[in-house]
């Protein structure tokens, strides 16, 4: 997959038009079009305010996700309310109602790793 295919899946799994892409750092749809088909490419200054924006650079350049990347846009917006929070304190009760949830549905923390042991990251007990 090329840089240019990657930046649209970045830009549609964020549900953005191409316009709103290039508003991101003050580009045109055409613009954005032309880093869709590879004849032109994003410099690093779109990059940086872009990463701001939830797009995964690390992604976009090399073809290859974090584990620790926001995959939708709801999972960005967890992600942007939980660095809103006001404290620690904030953020770790936050956390915790967020694992009282995810147990609540009875899904593991790690469904492809299997747990030797009770405990589980960011869980009050």
């Amino acid at each position: 997959m090329s840089i240019g295919q990657r930046i649209k899946e970045e830009r549609e799994r964020l549900k953005l038009s191409q316009t709103s892409f290039g508003e991101i750092g003050d580009m045109g749809k055409t613009t954005v079009q032309a880093w869709e088909r590879g004849t032109a490419f994003p410099n690093a200054a779109f990059l940086e305010v872009a990463a701001t924006f939830g797009v995964d650079v690390y992604y976009v350049i090399t073809g290859q996700r974090l584990a620790n990347t926001a995959a939708t846009p709801t999972e960005l917006a967890y992600l942007r309310n939980c660095r809103a929070l006001p404290t620690t304190e904030a953020k770790a009760d936050g956390l915790y109602m967020l694992n009282a949830l995810r147990k609540g549905y009875g899904v593991p923390l790690y469904p492809e790793i299997e747990k030797t042991d009770s405990t589980n990251e960011g869980e009050k007990e």
